[in-house]
């Protein structure tokens, strides 16, 4: 019998993340070690008339694409996924394999051009979710592995895999419902300004989102979700940032991340951990030295850092800024073949500025700004 919070998160990803409805042709994937939440999706999404197509991927498989094959193998265009992407309606995908170390010992490079042939279906997936005509929900199948990461039982990182997404309550789409308007009071007040200044423990950067529009992620895009977030003006970010934890890459880390910005571009990066993977990663391509998002995390549920970004960058209290691609619905520009956020804590001291008022202070909204 499946873990009926498991049928939960079926039926929310199906009914109100994608909106799945009859003739939608539906594309589900996920690594195998996550079947059961496969099935389950499937079901739901067969119950609501689309069309189903599905992918099991290994994760034994890709290492040792990775391993034996050339730089140049790597870097060729695949054909399935963007095949796919090109004509679907609607993309379900669940993270979660059984080693979350398993690229480790992958040479940087290989990763590198494992992305550069990436392109031929984020092409296809940037656009298409910029203009609206793909629906795209992501979230987490809890596994052992994760778990481990989390320095969870598995018990206990099913519990908090489900809690952060509201799953325990009886109807959870009306608990993001909720979210949903809590959010969009702030979304519409920052849609209205120019510039947000933040400053931290070793952060003063100033970032400029000018005509661009923030977006209120209420659950139907990342799942679990809460945050809002914008692409800023590509040129307009200047100043210092320190990130407070980790940043998580193909299952590696890069700690005591620090960057100098000058009109929108990395011209200084350190680590105290992973200094080679940052300089290659900022590398990639021209778009991997600018960012294509900067966000503020809202879900106050997620308390502790798990190593797995798909929660770490909703931490209430967290703000996050990403290198590489943008999001065209946010009217972003910037293109790459990486998206890789990194998270900063403001939850001691931290402050946030839209136009010089100050709208945020230790970790939380000041609720007055909007009255």
């Amino acid at each position: 019998m499946a873990d009926q919070r498991l049928s939960k998160l079926a039926k929310l990803l199906v009914n109100y993340s994608a909106g799945v409805k009859k003739g939608d042709r539906v594309y589900i994937s996920c690594d195998e070690v996550a079947a059961p939440w496969l099935v389950e999706v499937a079901k739901e999404a067969s119950k609501a008339g689309a069309v189903i197509e599905y992918q099991l991927s290994s994760q034994d498989a890709k290492n040792a694409i990775l391993k034996y094959s050339s730089e140049e193998q790597l870097k060729t265009k695949g054909i399935m996924t963007a095949a796919i992407l090109k004509e679907a309606d609607v993309w379900l995908s669940a993270w979660g394999g059984r080693n979350t170390k398993n690229n480790s010992n992958i040479p940087s490079e290989k990763l590198s051009a494992s992305m550069e042939g990436d392109k031929s279906w984020r092409k296809y997936y940037s656009e298409r979710m910029g203009n609206g005509s793909l629906r795209w929900c992501g979230t987490q199948f809890p596994t052992y592995s994760d778990a481990q990461e989390a320095s969870m039982s598995l018990e206990e990182y099913e519990d908090f895999v489900y809690g952060a997404g509201l799953l325990y309550a009886d109807d959870p789409i009306e608990e993001w419902k909720k979210v949903s308007a809590k959010q969009e009071r702030w979304v519409k007040y920052l849609d209205t300004k120019s510039e947000i200044h933040i400053i931290s423990k070793g952060t003063d950067i100033k970032v400029n989102v000018s005509g661009r529009k923030w977006i209120n992620c209420d659950g139907r895009v990342n799942f679990p979700d809460g945050e809002i977030f914008t692409s800023p003006v590509e040129d307009g970010i200047n100043g210092h940032i320190t990130f407070s934890f980790p940043g998580i890459y193909a299952g590696k880390e890069i700690e005591g991340i620090e960057l100098d910005v000058k009109d929108g571009k990395v011209v200084k990066a350190f680590a105290k951990k992973g200094q080679d993977l940052l300089d290659t990663l900022l590398k990639i391509d021209e778009g991997a030295s600018h960012f294509g998002e900067v966000a503020i995390g809202t879900n106050y549920g997620i308390k502790k850092f798990t190593k797995n970004m798909l929660f770490d960058e909703k931490i209430g209290g967290t703000v996050h800024m990403a290198i590489g691609d943008s999001m065209p619905e946010a009217g972003g520009k910037n293109r790459s073949n990486i998206h890789w956020d990194m998270l900063c804590d403001m939850r001691d001291g931290g402050e946030i500025y839209a136009d010089g008022e100050l709208f945020y202070k230790n970790g939380q909204f000041i609720e007055e700004v909007l009255k």
